[in-house]
């Protein structure tokens, strides 16, 4: 009997080892995998974010060939809005800050104002 009490302790032992290391890697999947979907969502709202800058750049492009006093606005694009501002007279900067939930994205535009016509130069994002 001392000998069948020994192996029954030994098959506990390692149940139990087994027992740990599944729950081990479990988790450590289950962390993975709730952070990785975080970051998915993350990075979907900063895409958005940067939609709704560029809407609110084509917007003031347009608005600025129909009055070229326009300096700027806040503009709700989907889920999302657009605050564009307007400085210069013929040389222009245009800025856009997109804002999702509590994600933004700013884009910069340079354009040209000629004549009644709106150049559009440059265009880039800024912190």
């Amino acid at each position: 009997m001392g000998a069948s009490n020994k192996q029954s302790g030994q098959a506990l032992v390692a149940l139990l080892c087994f027992m740990a290391m599944a729950i081990t890697v479990t988790t450590a999947a289950t962390i993975i995998t709730m952070v990785n979907a975080q970051t998915t969502s993350k990075y979907a709202l900063g895409q958005e974010a940067l939609s709704v800058a560029e809407a609110g750049i084509d917007n003031a492009l347009m608005r600025l060939i129909r009055d070229p006093a326009y300096i700027g606005e806040t503009l709700t694009v989907g889920a999302g809005t657009a605050t564009i501002t307007v400085s210069g007279s013929s040389n222009l900067i245009i800025t856009s800050q997109g804002t999702v939930n509590t994600m933004r994205r700013t884009l910069q535009a340079t354009a040209t104002r000629l004549n009644n016509t709106v150049v559009l130069n440059s265009w880039k994002e800024t912190p």
